[in-house]
């Protein structure tokens, strides 16, 4: 999602020619809502959890949820993979086919998180599954500073229980966050059948 918002954000600029005195229509909410994605590979950490569920040759029909990971005021990329069982072929970023597929894969790496229909997983199935972890504490590979939390927020509003605990029903926009507060966003545009 803070691609996608930087990738629309520059291009109004790069299209106007803009310049350091050129004025953005960009509302001000926005952009301080952007966050850039992190680097290196904490930031980018890979599928290597075990599938959760049972490995069904097809994906099958499912339903998608969003979940978007803060860590140090930048973006923590989801991979594509989450959940599949090798080998694993990716066309342009996207996972086209794999072994077998659990109750919660990921597709490609945008935060959609898409489950088998009839399942109720929660987060700690899916963090199980991308091979990180994920606790009050710790989110992924970072840690919550002292005296904080990890912060959850579910279509916008504080989850106040154990990140863990989260359902991941049908289109929910969760948001995880450590370290400095970012501004949750409350939906998702879902792509089609999703």
């Amino acid at each position: 999602m803070a691609f996608i918002l930087a990738l629309a954000l520059a291009a109004p600029l790069s299209a106007c020619g803009a310049s350091g005195s050129s004025t953005s229509t960009i509302p001000r909410r926005l952009l301080q809502e952007e966050r850039p994605i992190g680097t290196g590979r904490r930031f980018h950490p890979p599928a290597t959890g075990p599938v959760v569920g049972h490995c069904r040759r097809r994906l099958g029909p499912r339903f998608g949820a969003h979940v978007e990971v803060f860590a140090a005021d930048r973006v923590v990329i989801l991979p594509a993979g989450i959940g599949t069982m090798p080998p694993r072929r990716f066309t342009a970023g996207r996972l086209s086919s794999a072994r077998c597929y659990g109750s919660i894969v990921t597709l490609d790496p945008t935060g959609v998180v898409y489950v088998r229909r009839g399942e109720r997983p929660v987060l700690s199935g899916l963090f199980r599954a991308w091979g990180q972890p994920l606790s009050r504490s710790r989110l992924a590979s970072f840690s919550a500073p002292a005296g904080q939390q990890v912060v959850v927020f579910i279509d916008g509003r504080h989850w106040p229980g154990p990140p863990g605990a989260v359902a991941l029903v049908r289109h929910a926009e969760v948001v995880l966050e450590v370290g400095p507060r970012v501004p949750p966003h409350s939906s998702y545009t879902f792509p089609p059948g999703a």
